[in-house]
């Protein structure tokens, strides 16, 4: 599996060696041994979670306050979003800035997002399955959200031929300026 860092310390792309034949495909999807060499610590996942979202589904921006933080490492197995990271620690170097990559099962890559960063995603194809591995459990207390089209972001989220469908969650989460 190929690791790549990104420019936000704590967001990296995984894709794994994908074998096929006309029988279909084979990957290794998640090796704890490869994992941790390429973050340079031990990460434990204690939650998986799945959703499925028709075209237009933006969920996110989402995150979780400490001690509940989570840290994510996300995928997709069928159809394809676009998956935004979003630095939102107070005095990091890339405080406010964001990361985006489709991710899809074409493409089999993945995104580690670490703890204390903002995480969310659109669906640009028919339907899409997400996956994600969770390094602590869910806890309605700590769940924080921000605007998905916060001006102060300038998120570049792709065209999906329509205003994207949020929860009212969602629509009613927080400035970027708020933090």
């Amino acid at each position: 599996m190929q690791a790549t860092a990104t420019d936000i310390d704590g967001v990296i792309v995984f894709e794994p060696k994908v074998f096929g034949d006309a029988r279909g495909f084979f990957l290794e999807s998640f090796r704890q041994q490869a994992f941790d060499a390429a973050l340079g610590r031990h990460v434990e996942f204690v939650q998986d979670n799945q959703s499925r979202s028709p075209r237009g589904v933006l969920r996110g921006l989402h995150w979780q306050e400490a001690p509940h933080a989570q840290g994510k490492l996300v995928r997709v197995t069928r159809g394809s979003v676009f998956d935004v990271a979003v630095d939102i620690r107070r005095g990091s170097p890339t405080f406010g800035r964001w990361f985006g990559i489709e991710l899809s099962e074409a493409n089999h890559r993945q995104l580690w997002i670490a703890p204390g960063l903002a995480h969310g995603f659109l669906v640009t194809s028919e339907s899409a399955d997400f996956l994600y591995k969770t390094t602590a459990y869910y806890a309605p207390e700590a769940e924080r959200a921000l605007r998905w089209d916060d001006p102060d972001l300038k998120i570049a989220w792709p065209d999906v031929g329509a205003a994207p469908t949020v929860s009212a969650k969602d629509a009613a989460a927080g400035a970027f300026a708020s933090l």
